[in-house]
């Protein structure tokens, strides 16, 4: 998003205590099992509960025990009413005809946590929140009555389903959010209301603790019980968060252990994981949706001895050497066998992919499946044709510059095999390539100044998951390849990682913001789609499956690949 706030709460108990709760048991013991406690584990640490400066799924997940968005995506990635009666359409009146506006009902007798109750202002405020934050070109105003708030698009809008919607866009309460936030700074100024937000969900915050390390973020939450939840449930007594460690230990934690009811966001090898659910304590939970696994190619100059400058864009002033040549960013591509790595690496839980929306099938390209065959051969032909001639040591050169990348990506052991077999490929067609990790909280860590996350981009390669889009609308993905999303000095948290910038494309995006649902609509999608994908600026790997798994005690776990995975965590049980 764009601001991060300074986390300054490192103490040395907690982090003695946080670092070893992978191997030492700190949650069942007997009196938290007459409490009947809910544990769970991100080895991707949450440091925030505030959405809207989350650096990633583990705070938007932190936050849903406590915030609520007008409307959820279910398991089925159908929109269900949340804070809404209903979900507005053309058929009950919600949507008008002309598609320039959508009215949402909110519920009656809805309570924050502090016992005041929820009223339009505060969706109101959200909204206009919202837009502030994200530019919602869209919206040309927000009017609220005693029981609805009506949201006016300046002119059609085909998918009106975005503000207030998913847990990327949850209503925040205005009282305790108005004081802090402004224009400029953002929720900069907010502290501690982004890690103890006043919300309507089933829990509240009791406590938050973060420990910043060198080299790793680790944290501890603790929610109770929200007394005036809107939705007749039997919450936990109490709800524990752990944040940090690794994949492996915390699958471990659910499926061989025992020790956590819950395990976020899998990804380990094929083999580990067949190997764990052999244990017969924990159930795997794959929903495959729009998670893509994929490379980003940086078109701009990554050099250290450019200082500050170093990736930043200078209004196209600072080109890659050799990323900016097509034949290199393609041969990279070709080397790769994606087949292998969904094998070896993914099993059921991921599937070859050479587009970036890979469903729903209406939306998934039939232009780019070649890539599913590595063609190593063709690599190299490409790259000598292009005049970059193997070296002594079989590494590539041109007018002096030789091809090294340095390629990074979040500290994940199914990450750091993929690195070394994209290695290994890339060498075999005289690409040098250097590896690099960083822990995941620092990796994608929002803080402008933070030189080592996914915006800074201090690398020649780049590699992470991620959503084309939210919900089941393309909008987000599409924009954020915009030449206006370019992060530079001036903004380091834009989202057009590769800081690519195409005229054509940036004029299909306004057709394709214009267009109503339907086919039209859907080929400009495609059309879109591939021209990013067919320049080699972002690489797809692997259509992953969002992976979790919970005990076989833990019940009406609904994991959606549309929102955060604890969306219905107020349905959620334990079997006696």
């Amino acid at each position: 998003m764009i601001v991060q706030m300074n986390y300054k709460r490192a103490i040395l108990a907690l982090a003695l205590a946080v670092a070893g709760f992978f191997t030492v048991s700190c949650g069942n013991n007997d009196k938290e099992k007459e409490e009947d406690v809910l544990t769970m584990f991100y080895w991707q640490a949450p440091v925030v509960a505030n959405p809207y400066v989350a650096g990633g799924d583990k705070d938007l997940n932190a936050a849903a025990l406590i915030l609520e968005p007008l409307a959820n995506y279910n398991d089925k990635g159908e929109l269900v009413p949340r804070l809404a009666t209903h979900i507005p359409t053309v058929e009950n009146g919600g949507i008008p005809e002309d598609r320039n506006s959508i009215t949402w009902t909110i519920k009656e007798g809805v309570l924050w946590s502090d016992g005041t109750p929820l009223t339009i202002e505060d969706v109101v405020f959200t909204t206009t929140l919202t837009c502030s934050l994200t530019v919602c070109k869209s919206v040309a105003s927000v009017e609220g009555s005693p029981r609805s708030v009506r949201i006016d698009f300046h002119g059609p809008v085909a998918f009106p389903y975005t503000v207030l919607v998913s847990m990327n866009s949850p209503v925040l309460q205005k009282a305790q959010f108005e004081e802090c936030f402004t224009g400029d700074a953002g929720f900069g100024l907010c502290g501690e209301n982004n890690l103890y937000p006043v919300g309507t969900g089933p829990y509240r915050m009791v406590s938050f603790e973060v420990a910043e390390g060198e080299n790793e973020t680790t944290s501890l939450l603790t929610y109770e019980p929200n007394e005036h939840f809107h939705i007749a449930n039997k919450p936990f007594s109490k709800v524990i968060i752990k944040g940090g460690g690794n994949a492996n230990d915390t699958a471990r934690a659910v499926m061989e252990t025992g020790e956590a009811d819950y395990a976020s966001t899998l990804q380990i090898d094929a083999q580990t994981l067949k190997t764990l659910q052999g244990f017969g304590k924990g159930t795997v939970k794959p929903a495959f949706a729009g998670l893509v696994e994929f490379l980003i190619l940086n078109l701009t100059n990554p050099d250290p001895d450019l200082g500050e400058q170093r990736s930043d864009y200078l209004d196209g002033n600072n080109p890659h050497p050799f990323m900016t040549d097509f034949a290199v960013r393609k041969a990279l591509s070709l080397a790769i066998d994606r087949e292998l790595i969904a094998e070896q690496l993914y099993g059921p839980s991921g599937r070859a992919s050479c587009n970036m929306i890979p469903s729903p099938p209406r939306l998934t390209s039939p232009n780019n499946d070649g890539c599913l065959v590595q063609q190593t051969e063709e690599a190299k032909k490409l790259l000598d044709e292009a005049g970059w001639v193997p070296g002594a040591d079989g590494i590539r050169e041109k007018d002096g510059v030789r091809l090294e990348v340095l390629y990074q990506t979040a500290t994940n052991s199914v990450r750091q095999e993929t690195q070394r077999l994209l290695q290994g490929w890339w060498r075999e067609i005289g690409i040098e390539t250097e590896l690099k990790n960083t822990d995941a909280a620092i990796y994608f860590g929002n803080n402008p100044n933070n030189q080592d996350n996914v915006w800074r981009f201090w690398a020649d390669v780049e590699m992470f998951a991620s959503f084309p889009f939210s919900g089941i609308n393309p909008r987000s993905f599409l924009g954020s390849w915009l030449s206006t999303e370019i992060p530079s000095s001036k903004d380091w948290l834009k989202n057009n990682f590769s800081r690519w910038s195409n005229a054509e494309y940036d004029s299909l995006f306004e057709e394709f913001r214009q267009a109503p649902l339907g086919a039209e609509r859907d080929a400009l999608v495609i059309r879109m789609h591939d021209l990013i994908v067919q320049d080699y600026v972002i690489i797809p790997l692997i259509h992953r499956a969002a992976v979790s798994a919970h005990s076989n005690t833990l019940k009406g776990v609904k994991i959606t690949g549309w929102d955060v995975e604890n969306w219905n965590i107020y349905e959620w049980y334990r079997e006696k």
